[in-house]
């Protein structure tokens, strides 16, 4: 299983000027370090939809590189997004799932088939332009450079540690680094010269 830091620190060297759209699991690695922010959009409190609004936004930004960093229950609980992403072909969208077996911002709760289903074949299965999988860091490193320059939609499995959240949510401190959706969108479209 791969660690969300080392995880993190890896995909890092290969960002770039790449829109980094972290959800549930994703954030908690990527916000923890990001040197960009304003090109961080966390979509935390919008559960299963983050691969949607990473999506959107490649086809709308066709020459900015978009990583989605979604979580295992996030993906679970809109599965049809991986057939919508392979339809659409945004051929810079990158969208990673971050497999733990657990529902781990909400509580720790285990994932339905968590050993049964297998999301990278799902994605194959659903047309992305490819699909990888990974347990091990080092395997992982010696492919993020590929996966960084391929042509898309790609799709990345991680197999990574649990780290669960037992605080209940209204308990919670929030983080400052995670920011408003809308705020982070208004630092965004700023750093794009859409505003």
């Amino acid at each position: 299983m791969i660690n969300n830091d080392d995880l993190m620190a890896e995909i890092k060297k290969f960002r770039g000027k790449a829109i980094a759209i972290p959800t549930m699991t994703g954030s908690r690695g990527w916000l923890d370090s990001s040197e960009q922010p304003s090109r961080d959009v966390s979509v935390g409190g919008a559960m299963g939809k983050a691969s949607n609004f990473a999506m959107g936004l490649a086809l709308a930004q066709p020459d900015t590189k978009v990583v989605c960093f979604d979580g295992d229950g996030s993906l679970n609980m809109n599965l049809g997004t991986m057939m919508t992403i392979a339809g659409a072909k945004p051929k810079n969208l990158i969208h990673f799932v971050l497999n733990n077996g657990y529902f781990s911002v909400t509580g720790g709760q285990p994932i339905a088939a968590a050993d049964e289903a297998n999301f990278s074949q799902m994605a194959a299965g659903a047309g992305y332009a490819a699909s990888y999988e990974f347990d091990n860091i080092e395997d992982f490193a010696g492919k993020v450079e590929e996966i960084f320059t391929a042509e898309g939609p790609i799709f990345v499995h991680i197999h990574s540690v649990p780290e669960i959240q037992n605080e209940p949510i209204g308990r919670r401190t929030r983080d400052p680094r995670n920011r408003s959706t809308n705020d982070a969108i208004k630092d965004l479209r700023k750093e794009l010269g859409t505003l």
